[in-house]
């Protein structure tokens, strides 16, 4: 589970997470892949570190496009583990030249 962060510590770990939007008690980001098979390979390599994480993104895709949510639902609202996910969701998408 984790504790909810208060509104300045959300601010400050987005900081360190510029792709990223809060929308509320979720962030989200839109990645792009360079092909639609590539975009898979990305959702295969966040599922992979959402399972080892044992914390789910909602994921979108849209052809090339993928977006991510993250939120902390058991704990109702933004976790660290909200913001350590989308820091790894970052450098998925890099390995896959994803933008």
């Amino acid at each position: 589970m984790g504790d909810t962060l208060d509104d300045t510590a959300v601010t400050d770990r987005l900081r360190d997470l510029p792709a990223w939007n809060r929308d509320g008690d979720r962030i989200h980001r839109q990645v792009k892949a360079p092909s639609f098979l590539t975009g898979i390979d990305v959702v295969t390599d966040v599922a992979r570190a959402a399972e080892d994480a044992d914390h789910h993104p909602d994921i979108d895709i849209r052809w090339r496009t993928l977006t991510f949510t993250l939120t902390t639902h058991s704990a109702g609202g933004l976790t660290a583990r909200d913001f350590d996910l989308a820091a790894e969701i970052d450098r998925i998408a890099a390995r896959h030249g994803a933008r």
